[in-house]
């Protein structure tokens, strides 16, 4: 596992180490990571990594903002510890297939 504290060093992590999932949390203190998400998948190198929206922001409609954004999964905090290993794993056997998964969403 690999963590960066902002944008910037999530960025050039990104590039060295081309993860399978992301674990991101929305708010970054450089760049929020609705913004980061944006970016990774509009480009073509990193278009296909896994990106799950991790966050406190559990207001109506941030769920949607996240897959809107390109993320492939929400994950509400306070994290379940017990369902987390379960969502991942669901996550990366399922790939990026164009739709988010239902599972994903657990808030």
């Amino acid at each position: 596992m690999v963590t960066a504290m902002d944008a910037q060093q999530a960025q050039a992590m990104v590039q060295q180490t081309r993860p399978d999932l992301i674990l991101m949390d929305i708010g970054l203190p450089d760049m929020d990571g609705l913004t980061l998400t944006q970016k990774m998948k509009a480009d073509q190198k990193t278009c296909n990594i896994i990106i799950v929206a991790l966050t406190a922001f559990v207001m109506k409609g941030d769920m949607e903002r996240a897959i809107a954004a390109g993320c492939d999964g929400y994950i509400a905090k306070p994290v379940d510890t017990r369902k987390l290993p379960n969502q991942i794993a669901e996550l990366l056997l399922r790939g990026v297939e164009g739709q988010p998964s239902a599972e994903s969403h657990e808030r």
